[in-house]
């Protein structure tokens, strides 16, 4: 088994210029995935949480030097992907011009017509109820429910306070509630 190389191993081999592509290689092999699956869920497109993945990355071996250390790494990245998600979603909103319930339906069918998705009919439908929530409390219920991320650290990602976050997930909770109950 491969020992995990911590985060401030790999950040004092980035500062090195003779280690940092080896550096930049490993928060790639570390995180890719976890952030992977995080875009995915916010764009729902495998094609599109490839295209975003791939921005992140190049942010990150721009700003990594930047990189002051105030926080964890993966939370770094994880405020990136965020970012970057959203970023793509509002590009994809602007350049069809449209509301936010036909935006919401274009990203349902586009889930459905997937061929990376698997899911059975009870995870299909969570799947559409999240896709029928506000952007925020789409990612914060993403965050919370699929990533079990601690509120203090979803905080810090996206810059919210911890009762905001919370009353966020609460009420998306109860939209997914509703929307199961109506959709029985």
């Amino acid at each position: 088994m491969k020992e995990e190389i911590s985060d401030k191993d790999i950040l004092a081999r980035f500062r090195s210029e003779s280690t940092r592509n080896l550096a930049f290689n490993q928060i790639i092999e570390k995180y890719q995935k976890r952030l992977y699956w995080h875009i995915r869920r916010l764009v729902i497109d495998h094609d599109d949480a490839d295209d975003v993945i791939q921005e992140v990355f190049i942010k990150v071996w721009k700003n990594l030097s930047n990189f002051r250390e105030d926080a964890q790494l993966y939370t770094w990245l994880y405020r990136i992907a965020t970012n970057e998600s959203i970023t793509f979603l509002n590009r994809q909103k602007m350049r069809a011009s449209e509301s936010f319930e036909d935006h919401a339906g274009y990203l349902v069918d586009k889930l459905t017509d997937s061929i990376y998705v698997d899911g059975n009919h009870i995870q299909m439908k969570l799947q559409r109820a999240i896709l029928t929530l506000p952007e925020k409390q789409r990612i914060v219920f993403n965050m919370k429910y699929f990533d079990e991320m601690k509120y203090e650290d979803m905080s810090e990602v996206l810059d919210t306070s911890v009762g905001a976050l919370k009353a966020s997930y609460h009420h998306a909770v109860k939209k997914i509630e509703e929307y199961f109950n109506q959709n029985e």
